[in-house]
């Protein structure tokens, strides 16, 4: 028989479960906060409820978890990187990091990606496949525990594409806010996305409190297919209306991620066109240097992203340069995943 996954059940599905075994409803929410709360992941450790109904547990149901592959700390600046092996031998990565405020973490959605944004090394092996809540809530958790501090802030923004993930992903929100577990407030979460348009209408109608980030990355539609191929099927007219539909349905304002790419969407001339393209619309705009990638051409002058932020505040549009964190470690890059898969035969890919 098939265990089902109980880290990625919701209170409700819990009690479903547990009352067609048989058993009291109340048990769910004292295992549910053994999960979410107490980060209890044996059932032989859930002291409050019988032996029997532990032993129904594990005939019934597994807990998904994570191992830590490989930790890269940095010296400057307290990032740490942890390459997760998936209990399918899969690998990704998750990027733990150290603001005043407190600690945020970067999480993935997918194994791979389909997206094939050229200036990305997430698709560069290709996809394999999507992640269930639970791996995607573990990699909180075991970084939490490992580190011994507890996230303030999520960032969906690792490897694979969030909206291409959708009910996972949504499942994921709702188990990482719910206040009999976890109880994190959406507030502080961003969901970063490439552009999946009708993705961004349904998410719009969930009014789940998060803020949606738009890899944007160029101002007119010939720039943006040639390095992001999503663009071939939701162009910028499109996209920036289902951005403006957002906000209206949501009060929540809209970030654009652009990566500032040397010879490719740099110019004065492209951040007039951006300014343009995004004048009179409730965003911020964070400037990203792009990250070298070994298989890609793509880079970056620092003095370049700064011109182009202050020309874009010329033309009075609200743009910030991305803090780079972890530079020693490469925890923007991904290489480990693609390393690792790459040296025991299963499919490598990695994250921006």
């Amino acid at each position: 028989m098939e265990k089902t996954d109980i880290l990625s059940l919701d209170l409700n599905e819990l009690e479903t479960a547990l009352v067609s075994l048989g058993e009291k409803k109340f048990r769910a929410k004292q295992i549910f906060q053994w999960l979410h709360v107490k980060r209890v992941f044996d059932f032989d450790k859930m002291t409050d409820i019988s032996i029997q109904l532990r032993e129904r547990l594990k005939e019934n149901f597994c807990i998904n978890g994570l191992f830590i592959q490989k930790k890269l700390e940095s010296c400057i600046d307290n990032t740490v990187k942890y390459l997760y092996r998936l209990s399918d031998g899969n690998f990704v990565e998750t990027v733990l990091m150290e603001y005043s405020y407190g600690h945020s973490i970067c999480v993935s959605t997918q194994v791979g990606c389909k997206m094939g944004c050229r200036f990305c090394a997430s698709a560069i092996a290709g996809y394999v496949r999507s992640l269930e809540p639970s791996e995607i809530l573990q990699q909180i958790y075991t970084a939490e525990m490992d580190s011994g501090v507890r996230v303030s802030g999520v960032v969906l923004m690792g490897i694979g594409e969030p909206l291409d993930n959708f009910d996972n992903v949504v499942k994921f929100l709702r188990l990482l806010s719910d206040k009999n577990g976890n109880n994190l407030s959406l507030r502080h979460v961003s969901l970063s996305t490439c552009g999946i348009v009708p993705r961004i209408y349904d998410l719009a109608q969930l009014k789940l409190g998060l803020t949606l980030s738009v890899s944007l990355h160029c101002p007119d539609d010939k720039g943006r297919s040639e390095i992001m191929p999503i663009n071939r099927t939701y162009n910028i007219d499109s996209l920036i209306k289902a951005c403006k539909d957002y906000i209206d349905a949501t009060g929540r304002r809209v970030t654009f991620e652009y990566a500032v790419i040397d010879d490719v969407n740099s110019s004065d001339a492209d951040a007039d066109r951006l300014a343009d393209l995004l004048r009179g619309i409730n965003c911020h705009v964070n400037l990203i240097p792009v990250n070298k990638v070994k298989e890609r051409s793509y880079h970056t002058a620092r003095s370049g992203v700064a011109e182009f932020a202050k020309r874009l505040g010329k033309c009075g549009i609200n743009a910030t340069v991305r803090r780079t964190l972890g530079s020693d470690i490469e925890a923007a890059c991904g290489q480990l995943r693609r390393d690792a898969g790459l040296h025991d035969g299963t499919n490598g890919g990695a994250m921006l």
